[in-house]
């Protein structure tokens, strides 16, 4: 079977195992149906996500322009706590700015490789903890608006790690720990104004499984800019990596924007 498309995000949905779908012309890829099975992806161009034309990919799925102008990208995104909806103040677009600052966030810790902290919108637990390849989570705070959760993170990163290692947490090499004995040692650090927001009575730790047969042991990563064409057995997926038997890794979060074919053999 033959796929084309513009890779996106890949949708996940967390049950025993995480499944995982892949947006293809108007249809979607169940990966987990595809474990074993020989995989070809063949570059074909780019498209950007935004403005739709066929322009070189720059971050994020989008184009250069795009990637400037537009409100969904802005510093805010990477760094919550430049957010600025809360006094006003626009950024890049105020309606879309409020839209999405100004909703419950959730200051979290997560075991993908070590302990590290992060935050995300209330409506995007557990897809970011998926995403980042966490085996397991924690919610700490819960606070009204994407800067509160911001300056939390902004805290807390002094004390614990604020980024997965990518190659551990993809060979599975993750540290043991006990989140709500980490979350414990942190209180003290959550500013002064989050306080009241802290998960006092939240025992809950979010176990997330993979659906992987085989972890690569030395990595490779595939660019499909200079590869062009990849050929591999589909051995796992996890975070939004595909893993083949061969030791090459596929990012398809990177990937966004990029026109391929999938051949499914």
């Amino acid at each position: 079977m033959q796929y084309q498309t513009v890779l996106k995000k890949m949708k996940t949905e967390l049950n025993n195992q995480v499944q995982y779908y892949l947006d293809v012309e108007n249809d979607f890829l169940v990966l987990n149906q595809l474990l074993d099975k020989e995989i070809e992806i063949s570059f074909e161009g780019y498209q950007c996500l935004c403005c739709g034309k066929e322009k070189k990919i720059f971050r994020q799925g989008f184009c250069y322009d795009c990637f400037y102008k537009s409100a969904a990208v802005g510093d805010w995104i990477m760094k919550p706590e430049l957010s600025t909806a809360h006094k006003d103040i626009e950024d890049r677009d105020l309606a879309y700015e409020k839209s999405v600052q100004l909703k419950p966030h959730i200051v979290y810790l997560a075991l993908s490789s070590n302990v590290k902290v992060g935050v995300t919108r209330k409506t995007q637990v557990p897809t970011r903890w998926i995403d980042q390849g966490a085996s397991k989570a924690i919610e700490i705070v819960e606070v009204p608006n994407r800067y509160l959760a911001g300056i939390t993170e902004v805290a807390l990163k002094e004390y614990v790690a604020d980024k997965t290692s990518w190659q551990k947490m993809l060979k599975n090499d993750i540290s043991s720990a006990d989140l709500i004995e980490e979350r414990e040692k942190l209180k003290k650090y959550i500013p002064e104004e989050v306080q009241p927001y802290f998960l006092a009575n939240n025992n809950k730790i979010t176990e997330v499984n993979y659906p992987v047969l085989q972890y690569p042991t030395k990595i490779k990563t595939l660019n499909l800019e200079k590869s062009h064409v990849y050929s591999g057995k589909l051995k796992g997926v996890k975070g939004q990596y595909l893993l083949f038997e061969d030791n090459t890794v596929f990012n398809i979060r990177n990937n966004e924007g990029y026109k391929v074919i999938i051949t499914v053999n």
